[in-house]
């Protein structure tokens, strides 16, 4: 009985994703913009709060602050320690999820209808009032930096710090948002306080909520919540200069299989060509069985079991990379594959029946995104973040659609930069060496 409930649970939650998806632009009388998606359906509502800045906004010296003090949000706020504040969200039968990146600290919360003032209040103590007890401060701490020692040993990780550092040199992108070993170590409460204040505040604030809740419940709420925000953070950083250069970076590490992150300067996600720079990776090797270097590197070759590339439009850089793994004398071949084809595409383009084919993938697609309330909340959020129309959600398949071969074919010439496009390689790499072009 109680699988078959949460089947029925799960299909009503998805409910959304199957009909259009109306969303609402709500201000709240004081002034708190957010986008609603209402459903009525069932007696539960998904609210997602972002706040622009993420662990960038470390101060100088401080590296993992940000993380840090989201880490602690759940342990403990106003009168409530960290274990009073679990039991109380439990009888609640709410949930609440909080992360950090580059560019974001996200907060989201889920409750039944009946006890969403509770659940506002726990959550309005949770950030505003959050305790950052010693005990709590210790335990985190030494979780963070047990993932710290572990990322040390992982290639996956070592891969990507190394090729941060050579893209984004010293701004914050170039280096790991958890921080160092040296650096958690150091953090202070007072340290801990400092990054809440620099990023809990109105000027980077976006809200996206679906579920049982009306425009005007919805707006005393964000009152309630967020109106006692201070109105700014802490200076957001400026851009980052993409840094990298064609070559090889080779970083010896005992394993049988080598991994290897490869990348060149991106698009930004306001770009006119944007679309058909997405519509072209997919093509390339954004995750379809279909795509070239899936089709060269794994299935001719048998060099690996999965290869890929994809888009990163940050905040304040973008760059486009990929990834791949095989075993130490199979990866200098994979490297040299995944070249030869940013080469021919840059150089010949792609064909019409491959055109046709990532339009259809990608439309299709879509709309298995929208698979939950708390889902379509966070992507409420991200088009607001993105300064996307509040019609996108209708209008996102149209624009795959509108990209024509010649759009895709000129934006490969431009775009694609195997000069440039670096390899990080991490390893024992037969036949590899640290190179520059």
């Amino acid at each position: 009985m109680r699988a078959f409930i949460t089947a029925i649970l799960l299909i009503v939650l998805a409910l959304p994703a199957a009909a259009a998806v109306k969303i609402q632009e709500v201000v709240s009388p004081g002034g708190i913009t957010a986008w609603l998606v209402e459903d009525h359906s069932i007696p539960f509502t998904a609210l997602e709060l972002r706040f622009r800045g993420g662990t960038s906004l470390d101060a100088p010296g401080k590296r993992g602050a940000v993380n840090l003090m989201t880490g602690l949000l759940e342990e403990g706020a106003g009168d409530l320690d960290a274990r009073a504040y679990a039991r109380e969200l439990e009888s609640l039968a709410a949930s609440f999820g909080f992360d950090s990146g580059a560019d974001t600290v996200s907060i989201s919360a889920r409750f039944l209808t009946e006890n969403r003032d509770q659940v506002m209040d726990l959550l309005h103590d949770t950030i505003h009032k959050p305790r950052f007890d010693a005990e709590a401060i210790e335990r985190v701490r030494g979780q963070v930096l047990s993932g710290l020692r572990s990322d040390a040993k992982d290639p996956n990780e070592i891969a990507g710090q190394t090729f941060r550092a050579m893209t984004y040199g010293d701004h914050p992108y170039g280096s790991d948002g958890n921080g160092t070993i040296d650096s958690v170590t150091a953090l202070t409460r007072d340290d801990l306080l400092a990054a809440h204040g620099a990023v809990f505040a109105r000027d980077r604030l976006y809200v996206g909520a679906v579920g049982d809740i009306s425009p005007d419940e919805l707006g005393v709420l964000l009152d309630k919540l967020l109106g006692d925000l201070p109105e700014t953070g802490a200076p957001l950083p400026g851009k980052a200069e993409v840094t990298i250069s064609g070559g090889v970076t080779v970083v010896p590490f005992s394993t049988p299989q080598s991994v290897a992150l490869f990348g060149q300067r991106g698009i930004d996600r306001h770009d006119p060509d944007f679309f058909a720079a997405y519509v072209l990776n997919t093509i390339l090797g954004g995750g379809s069985f279909d795509s070239r270097l899936m089709s060269e590197v794994r299935e001719k070759r048998g060099l690996t079991y999965g290869v890929y590339s994809y888009l990163v439009p940050r905040d304040l850089a973008s760059v486009y990379m990929g990834s791949v793994a095989s075993a130490n004398d199979r990866i200098g071949e994979a490297v040299e594959v995944i070249r030869n084809e940013w080469t021919r595409l840059a150089r010949d383009g792609v064909t019409a029946e491959e055109l046709d084919k990532a339009k259809t993938y990608l439309t299709g697609a879509y709309p298995l995104r929208f698979d939950g309330n708390e889902r379509i909340a966070g992507i409420l959020v991200g088009m607001q973040m993105d300064d996307l129309p509040i019609d996108y959600i209708e209008t996102r398949n149209d624009k795959v659609n509108a990209v024509t071969l010649e759009d895709a074919n000129r934006v490969a010439a431009e775009l694609l930069d195997p000069e440039h496009l670096h390899f990080v390689v991490v390893g024992q790499p037969e036949g590899l060496e640290t190179t520059t072009n």
